[in-house]
């Protein structure tokens, strides 16, 4: 008995030397690599500058614009024509553009009607749309639909990061069970190999026979077959963990072999995943990305239908100019000399029109049924995953319970075994039970740390 106890006290003094040496990452420290360095969260930033991107190409559409066209043409040493036109544009935001041009033309055949003063025609004018492309265009469309893009982006980039760190988090949970599972054979391993031991030695004396010892050693080994595939279901784990874990952008990590999970995590799970405080009767799910998104795809496809509602309008645009050959002098451009011009198109069926105006309002449908169906789904997600909750922390209280009563049980067996009123069978069986109910115990919480996860992946944002 006093070799036992030495035992014991040799092995629990190696078992606290090996923990001063081991580093613990917890859930919110982890979490945070992933945050700051994952290449997905890093790629999720380039929706937003995409968006940018197109926002700045739908504003150059108002971009004042300089335009020149030259032209001539010399034969058999005659001056057919020499013309130069040059333009300076200003495009405005109802359809207005405003113009300012310049006209130098010459030439032995030259039209008489592009016929100019010799030191050219200068005209300042304004031309613009009175019925389709007035309230409404194609580049006011982009514009408005742009900025509406770079609000859905950022909602798009929030899904892709909650996705993210709904799966790393998953990860570590499972190196966090895998881990615990590791602890339960080492532990137990421990018990074998000193309940080996011990029948050895009585054996080696004579107070049991050598079945006992066998039956000793297979348990001995089970214990240790079951350690080296925890061992391995822990190593793969670990390197799953590591796929989520940067130093910076360019630079993945890897667990190491000192480093282990936080077995305090039940504690500490609700104020990492900000799931503390859900209060599902006030909950805003409008404030969710997905959500969010959808509804500004709606405004975008409203803006959609305004366009094709307009291009059902006939198209009259119209233009005036003031000409002067003197532009210095303000009076000089006066209503006796202009150029003006109106020109009208109307497609007699509006079949393509109308075309286009159905799609977009069939597409505006669409995108309100699936906002209505996104509501109502994430309202029964959060109600089915609270439901589940409550009953894990039924579940959890019934485990806890029955790994207090069979570890009691084993006690009593293994004071008994030690009395001589037991058999090494019998304190095996009372170990096995025990082992099962704390695996059992181990995955059951692990169940739990998911259903956690999915419920701050679904409610993210919307607290």
């Amino acid at each position: 008995m006093k070799a036992f106890l030495l035992h014991i006290l040799l092995l629990t003094s190696a078992l606290l030397a090996a923990q001063d040496s081991t580093k613990v990452i917890s859930l919110p420290e982890y979490l945070g690599y992933v945050k700051s360095y994952h290449p997905v969260v890093k790629q999720a930033n380039l929706v937003i500058n995409e968006s940018e991107a197109k926002l700045m190409k739908a504003r150059g559409a108002f971009d004042p614009k300089l335009e020149v066209d030259y032209g001539r043409k010399k034969f058999k040493n005659t001056e057919y024509y020499d013309k130069l036109n040059a333009a300076f544009k200003i495009p405005t935001w109802y359809g207005i553009e405003l113009k300012g041009n310049f006209e130098e033309n010459t030439g032995y055949y030259l039209n008489p009607e592009s016929t100019t003063p010799d030191e050219g025609l200068y005209s300042v004018g304004v031309s613009f749309s009175v019925a389709k492309g007035l309230l409404i265009n194609k580049r006011m469309a982009m514009l408005k639909q742009s900025k509406l893009f770079i609000n859905q982006a950022k909602a798009d980039r929030q899904l892709l990061v909650n996705n993210i760190i709904y799966e790393a988090t998953l990860s570590y949970f499972n190196w966090l069970k895998t881990y615990n599972e590791k602890q339960v054979y080492e532990d137990f391993l421990t018990n074998a190999q000193v309940r080996f031991d011990g029948v050895k030695k009585s054996y080696e004396v004579g107070d049991v026979p050598a079945i006992d010892t066998l039956e000793a050693r297979i348990t001995l080994n089970n214990r240790k077959l079951n350690l080296e595939k925890s061992k391995v279901k822990y190593m793969k784990a670990s390197l799953e963990l590591s796929n989520y874990l940067w130093l910076n952008e360019n630079t993945p990590i890897e667990i190491q072999e000192g480093i282990t999970p936080d077995t305090n995590t039940l504690n500490t799970i609700d104020n990492t995943l900000n799931t503390s405080i859900l209060d599902i009767e006030n909950l805003d799910y409008n404030e969710h990305p997905k959500l969010q998104s959808l509804d500004y795809k709606f405004q975008s496809l409203n803006v959609e239908k305004r366009l094709k509602t307009n291009n059902l309008l006939p198209q009259i645009d119209l233009q005036y100019n003031f000409l002067s050959q003197t532009p210095e002098v303000a009076r000089s451009f006066s209503t006796s000399d202009y150029k003006s011009g109106v020109n009208i198109s109307f497609p007699l069926f509006l079949r393509k029109e109308r075309a286009d105006l159905k799609l977009a309002e069939l597409k505006i449908q669409d995108t309100k049924f699936e906002i209505q169906t996104t509501k109502v789904s994430l309202k029964n997600k959060v109600t089915a995953i609270n439901q589940e909750l409550n009953s894990f922390r039924l579940q959890n209280a019934y485990t806890d319970e029955i790994v207090n009563d069979y570890n009691k049980m084993l006690e009593a067996e293994e004071r008994k075994f030690f009395l001589g009123e037991s058999s090494l069978f019998l304190v095996n069986s009372r170990e096995s039970k025990l082992i099962d109910a704390k695996l059992k115990a181990i995955a059951l919480e692990n169940d739990f740390f998911k259903t956690k996860a999915s419920l701050f992946n679904i409610i993210a944002g919307s607290i």
